[in-house]
């Protein structure tokens, strides 16, 4: 890669885009050595296209096509063209709520990211906070984790261990899983971006 070349992110995601909004102001601050190059969306009012926007960041909503879960075959290929016209180094998923399959994975081997609002191997899916909370542990948190064919189930990056405590809700503890992942997600990103990690089969490796 060329040294003078800034390091590029392509950020996908189909809500409020708050991970975003902490990773854009990492961004800014010079906390994540990288600048954004694209945000795409497959929601036309997602609020991380907005938040792109208002701060000049190009933004796009790509239609996902007939599938509830997953991006059909023509979505996939836009997607995909999307990222590589934006030439991205790294894909960072925030909150983005379609499952990525073989084409998409294959594009972007080994480059893409994603955050889990727990501390996985444990509560992989959806509402990982509540099933934490259901299952009686005293101990939630997050993880930042490269991204590959399973469900939650890449090279763990980075994590970080957040207190259950009795008179927690659903709704209070993922408000502070949300404010740790705030913390999490740029500092991995920073690492990726200064080439400070490496993968030796499952462990992932800080320099």
């Amino acid at each position: 890669m060329d040294a003078n070349k800034k390091f590029r992110l392509g950020v996908l995601g189909s809500g409020k885009g708050s991970n975003f909004v902490a990773i854009a102001e990492a961004v800014a601050t010079g906390k994540i050595p990288a600048e954004i190059a694209v945000v795409l969306s497959d929601v036309a009012d997602a609020g991380i296209l907005a938040h792109a926007r208002e701060r000049n960041i190009p933004a796009q909503f790509i239609t996902p096509g007939q599938f509830r879960t997953k991006l059909d075959e023509n979505a996939e290929c836009a997607f995909v063209a999307a990222l590589q016209a934006a030439q991205v180094d790294l894909i960072v998923l925030a909150g983005f709520m379609r499952v990525l399959k073989g084409d998409f994975l294959r594009a972007f081997a080994g480059r893409m990211v994603n955050i889990h609002p727990s501390l996985l191997p444990c509560f992989p899916g959806l509402q990982a906070w509540k099933q934490a909370l259901d299952h009686g542990v005293k101990v939630a948190g997050c993880t930042v984790h490269f991204v590959d064919a399973g469900v939650d189930s890449g090279a763990i990056i980075g994590q970080t261990a957040v207190p259950v405590l009795d008179q927690d809700t659903p709704e209070t503890l993922h408000q502070r899983i949300h404010a740790a992942e705030h913390e999490l997600y740029p500092h991995c990103l920073a690492a990726l971006a200064r080439r400070e990690i490496s993968v030796n089969g499952r462990r992932v490796l800080w320099h």
